[in-house]
């Protein structure tokens, strides 16, 4: 080759080289769905949220949402490659509010923060980190915004001012007489979100249109695969052992809820029911269960199903240790191995494991801890793997850490899956686009006030989670927290450190030495009703998860999100919606009465039957047996006879409460247990109310019956 024709094609290789780079900070935009458009610029990372999604956006559903219409022009969303990362920027109207970013804790309205949406393992104050992060908000002018990244994020919700040309002259300020009043005040407001991304070297961003909020999350969830359709028995009651509880101590458990008709659908073992538990070793500890399959078969005998507590770091006992070893991350946690679950054939190892070893043995589900992230508030908190590490799929520790639940479930949840085995499990962190996985949050935080805002948080990124009760304060205190326990996505009590439910004594001392309190029965008694009214919920609320799974719509969901013009709703974070008929209102131990916004329109009292004109506030008390809930007009509310568990060939009887001259409900029947619902099997069950007469029509292809109908009753 000549001096010419070398120089020649080094010269066509450079502006080959040059033209990538151009087109490669270009941005594509692609309608990928109905109403949800894809940015794309620059080199996207291999691994993103979205990556992992195996399931299928619903599309001919989507396509039957009304229209959106963005409030800005998608090209004004300004995108900018550095060398430190990705820089963008939203557009933001002077009164727009926004919400999500996750399972945000100690925050609901979100305008005028700076969030860093996190997984951690231990949230305070309103960072951003929490359990679950998602890099997504959804706005109450009618659209979302996802970035489609892995990577640490940090979002300025309109918080800070641009040095630019057309800057305003502002009042002037001395800062005030105190730390807070200096340092408590807000920034300049800015027109715009800006979403910075470090480390990275292009991005997607998904734009999901309305016409309002509730599209939104319809089209985000229905984008997802379609809402979570859990077991219809996790819709029951679950309540978790003390952690070193025998086999025939959890068998004592057992016969302790059958024998006073208290309702229960799972047990839930803690960390002794294996050989070595941090890590862990997936193995049963045969000196506290010497026959675990005689225990699981007994208990489904007696209508329980088995749940098992684990973590993902593998111990060297593990009988899948030596097979993970090269495809696990470069760092211990617990001298166990972190599983590479980005990598498919790490994620098979584990997921066969628990498929052939407890799945076929009759196990029902698994709480799937530790999988967030060691504390990041405090300098001391070091049991997670760092930050730094290194996996062989090519994620480091930052990138797993946020997906590291959502691949745990997934892998689990595929198990159940493929074997047409329904489930609902627990998990201790998520992330975007987990909206299909029937796995209820918790956490070991425990203010009551955070548990509640997190029920209305929840409905903000496809996320469900479970405000569990473990000790109380008072026995006032136990009964608020049972109360909205019954009014969440999971009735559950984990008593892990408790040798007798917390009922029957609220003193963690006392009640590990057995000494129960004198009023033990009547408490025993207060808890039964509430625990009833849940048993009569769960058809209800198995319809409103129906209507996730195949409409999107989140089965508990702020106000803001059905009235997205009602400013007085804006930053009402303890009330919300469950169904498409039902307001909460928890109360907590600080007091016995508390206010209530109702929005527009008539509602009812549900305990007294009182009307109540909407748009207004109210002072309501509730006893520890009622719950703090208010029935829209309208509504047909279908409360089932109350069971102590639910069977396989359970009947639910129902009767149908009518609220207002004409209403309306819906009922969602199936086997309650398998993936059949997904093939059509099914039926819809249409109630109305009309000219003084209630009707309720049945539609679809399943050929059982599980809801009997006994009667109406108008309430006036």
């Amino acid at each position: 080759m000549t001096i010419r024709k070398r120089e020649f094609f080094c010269l066509l290789t450079v502006f080959q080289l040059t033209m990538s780079a151009v087109f490669a900070q270009q941005r594509q935009i692609t309608e990928v769905a109905p109403g949800v458009k894809k940015i794309t610029i620059g080199q996207t990372d291999q691994f993103s949220p979205y990556s992992f999604c195996d399931e299928k956006p619903q599309v001919a559903t989507m396509q039957k949402l009304p229209a959106g219409k963005l409030p800005f022009n998608v090209n004004d969303i300004a995108i900018n490659i550095t060398d430190r990362g990705v820089l963008i920027e939203i557009p933001l109207d002077d009164k727009e509010q926004l919400y999500g970013f996750g399972l945000q804790i100690g925050s609901f309205n979100q305008r005028g923060l700076r969030k860093k949406p996190v997984v951690n393992d231990n949230p305070s104050n309103d960072l951003g980190y929490t359990h679950a992060p998602t890099t997504f908000y959804v706005s109450n002018k009618g659209y979302g915004i996802l970035v489609n990244t892995s990577r640490y994020t940090t979002f300025y919700c309109g918080t800070t001012a641009k040095n630019v040309n057309d800057v305003k002259t502002a009042a002037q300020s001395n800062g005030g007489n105190s730390v807070d009043e200096l340092y408590g005040s807000k920034g300049s407001a800015a027109g715009y979100v800006s979403a910075d991304v470090p480390g990275a070297k292009g991005i997607e961003i998904f734009v999901f249109e309305g016409p309002d909020m509730l599209s939104v999350m319809q089209r985000y969830n229905l984008f997802s695969g379609g809402g979570a359709l859990p077991a219809i028995w996790g819709l029951g009651v679950k309540y978790r052992v003390k952690a070193d509880f025998k086999q025939d101590q959890v068998e004592k458990m057992a016969a302790y809820f059958r024998d006073n008709h208290i309702p229960c659908d799972v047990l839930g073992l803690e960390p002794r029911w294996q050989t070595a538990a941090y890590s862990c070793s997936y193995v049963w500890n045969k000196d506290f269960f010497p026959n675990p399959q005689n225990l699981i078969d007994s208990m489904k005998q007696q209508g329980f199903h088995i749940n098992l507590w684990e973590h993902a770091f593998v111990n060297p006992s593990s009988p899948i240790y030596g097979q993970l070893k090269n495809k696990s991350g470069n760092y211990l946690v617990w001298n166990g191995l972190v599983p590479d679950f980005a990598d498919k054939q790490a994620s098979k190892i584990f997921a066969d494991y628990h498929e052939n070893t407890f799945v076929k043995q009759g196990i029902s589900g698994f709480k799937m801890d530790e999988c967030d992230n060691s504390n990041l508030n405090y300098g001391s908190s070091t049991w997670s793997f760092p930050e730094h590490s290194r996996f062989p799929s090519g994620l480091d520790g930052e990138q797993m850490h946020q997906v590291f639940g959502l691949l745990y479930q997934k892998a689990i949840y595929n198990v159940y899956k493929q074997n047409n085995i329904r489930t609902y499990l627990d998990v201790r962190a998520s992330s975007a686009f987990a909206s299909s996985y029937p796995a209820a949050l918790y956490s070991d935080t425990y203010d009551h006030n955070e548990y509640i805002g997190m029920v209305v948080n929840s409905g903000f990124s496809g996320l469900i989670w479970s405000p569990e009760v473990r000790e109380s304060n008072t026995v006032k205190d136990l009964m608020r927290r049972s109360q909205t326990a019954v009014l969440s996505a999971q009735a559950l009590y984990n008593s892990w450190y408790l040798q007798n439910p917390p009922w029957l004594q609220i003193n963690k001392a006392k009640n590990n030495d057995n000494e129960l309190m004198a009023d033990a029965k009547q408490v025993e008694a207060d808890v039964r009703k509430l625990l009833n009214f849940r048993m009569s919920l769960v058809p209800y609320l198995y319809n409103a998860f129906a209507e996730y799974h195949f409409k999107g719509i989140p089965p508990f969901r702020a106000l803001v999100m059905d009235y997205p013009q009602d400013e007085k709703v804006f930053n009402i974070a303890d009330e919300y919606m469950i169904g498409q008929g039902i307001l909460a209102a928890p109360l907590t131990e600080k007091a016995d009465e508390r206010k209530v916004y109702l929005p527009a329109g008539t509602w009812y009292d549900y305990n007294t039957g009182k009307k109540m004109e909407g748009g207004k506030e109210y002072t309501i008390s509730t006893a520890f047996t009622d719950l703090p809930i208010f029935i829209k007009e309208g509504t047909v509310l279908p409360m089932a006879k109350p069971v102590e568990y639910i069977k396989p060939d359970t009947q639910f009887e129902i009767t149908c409460y009518v609220y207002g001259d004409k209403a309306t409900g819906n009922l969602f029947e199936d086997d309650g247990t398998t993936f059949g619902y997904d093939k059509g099997t099914y039926n819809n069950i249409s109630l109305n109310y009309t000219g003084s007469k209630g009707k309720a029509a049945r539609s679809g292809s399943f050929k059982n019956k599980r809801i009997i109908i006994k009667k109406w009753e108008v309430v006036k």
